[in-house]
């Protein structure tokens, strides 16, 4: 009994369940407080849903605020297109689209634990690999974000952990067929987050100076990969090109995302109207098009960091702090929060910041082949959002890396004690 109960608790594929349940759960519990006009609506009044009701009425990759303002390229293609295929099964903005989106939120986020099982088996062994995959399967965020966002977000978080598993497979297995997939997988997921495209270099570059030498993988083969990526994502930009009539390589929406992040209205001496509105954005992305809309987000945005470079660099910092806290005000959040659960995500999230630092110094000492794949993750895919709009929905993507951290800084801890304990009985 004791033996198939530790069977049970070791099989990646019960914990991937286990990490259903958990996130089936809070979905369901959340969702029944919500009425259903509200679930029908609400959660795809965002850029997703907007594109997505557009290709499945057939009107194309357009109307990015349900207004008829043309094609966009504001978003990469994938998830979008799978919303759309989820209305036309289910209606557009229905309740049953809501559940259907939800329901594979969970089903993304829950199946990360096996390329995380995988992944962490060969940094550290079977223990690691348990820890880190149960780890996942009570990670707050992936628990609660399937339900909060429709959006590519827990869909990255799977991609993410597939990338990072891929990366240490190949290097164990470099066979020419194996990068061809690794390639096409590249493509895929820059086709649904560009932002992990972060990451990319950092992989190809641990694959070029692989050591020991006899671990290095051909160049041709890494060559290939960045190739075969590029090729997935070119009838995209050519399908940008032809709409815009200019060099969109995926997403056109940085410049915007810039000016969201620095503007006047973070300038307490400004004469401007202090306000952003919805409203007023939308009319004039209407009235100008998205490319000359963008293009002067973009000047403004540039205009504003280098009038006001030290203020900027005090927004990327408060920023920093929403990415891996939720917010700039933690201590005064975490005493005003009116429910344990806000408190705790605000507790769990500073325990991450603690176990990312110490989980990377301690790959870095005892595991160094593998610190350039792994801490390209938290270290380099974040950054973009500390100078344009931060939350911790954008940096979902790496938090199964987080994950696999915190999973070796406890064990770590755990051996640790242990091996006191024996050294004590031992005297």
């Amino acid at each position: 009994m004791i033996q198939r109960t530790q069977q049970l608790l070791t099989s990646p594929w019960i914990i991937c369940f286990v990490a259903l349940v958990l996130r089936l759960a809070f979905f369901l519990q959340q969702a029944h407080q919500v009425p259903a006009q509200i679930l029908a609506t609400v959660p795809f009044e965002n850029e997703a849903g907007s594109i997505a009701a557009a290709l499945a009425h057939g009107d194309g990759f357009c109307c990015l605020f349900r207004q008829p303002t043309g094609p966009t390229a504001w978003l990469t293609p994938v998830y979008p297109a799978f919303l759309a295929g989820i209305f036309k099964l289910f209606g557009t903005f229905t309740v049953a689209s809501f559940y259907v989106a939800v329901l594979f939120n969970c089903i993304f986020s829950a199946l990360a634990c096996l390329p995380l099982f995988h992944a962490a088996k060969r940094i550290s062994g079977f223990s690691l690999s348990i820890l880190t995959a149960w780890a996942w399967a009570f990670f707050p965020s992936g628990i609660i974000l399937p339900f909060e966002w429709i959006w590519e977000t827990s869909l990255s978080a799977l991609l993410a952990s597939t990338i990072l598993w891929a990366t240490l497979y190949l290097s164990e297995k470099p066979k020419r067929q194996n990068f061809v997939f690794y390639g096409l997988l590249w493509g895929f997921c820059l086709l649904t987050n560009p932002s992990l495209g972060a990451v990319f270099l950092f992989c190809l570059l641990w694959f070029f100076f692989q050591r020991p030498p006899a671990l290095r993988i051909p160049k041709s083969s890494i060559l290939m990969t960045l190739v075969l990526a590029v090729v997935v994502c070119l009838p995209w930009t050519f399908r940008n090109a032809v709409q815009f009539h200019r060099f969109i390589p995926l997403r056109s929406n940085l410049p915007f995302e810039l000016w969201m992040g620095n503007n006047p209205i973070y300038d307490e001496h400004s004469r401007q109207v202090n306000r952003i509105t919805r409203y007023e954005q939308v009319h004039l992305y209407s009235e100008l098009g998205e490319t000359a809309y963008l293009r002067e987000k973009g000047m403004a945005a540039i205009a504003f960091i280098r009038s006001h470079p030290l203020l900027c660099l005090q927004l990327a910092g408060k920023r920093a702090a929403v990415v891996w806290l939720g917010t700039s005000n933690p201590r005064f959040d975490f005493l005003r929060a009116d429910s344990l659960l806000a408190r705790f995500v605000l507790f769990f999230n500073a325990l991450t910041i603690l176990t990312t630092i110490g989980g990377l110094l301690l790959l870095y000492i005892r595991h160094p082949r593998f610190f350039l794949p792994i801490a390209s993750f938290p270290l380099f895919f974040p950054l973009v959002y500390y100078f344009t709009q931060a939350s911790l929905r954008l940096r979902h993507p790496c938090d199964p890396v987080l994950a696999l951290l915190l999973a070796l800084c406890f064990l770590s801890l755990f051996r640790l004690a242990s091996s006191n304990t024996i050294q004590v009985k031992m005297r």
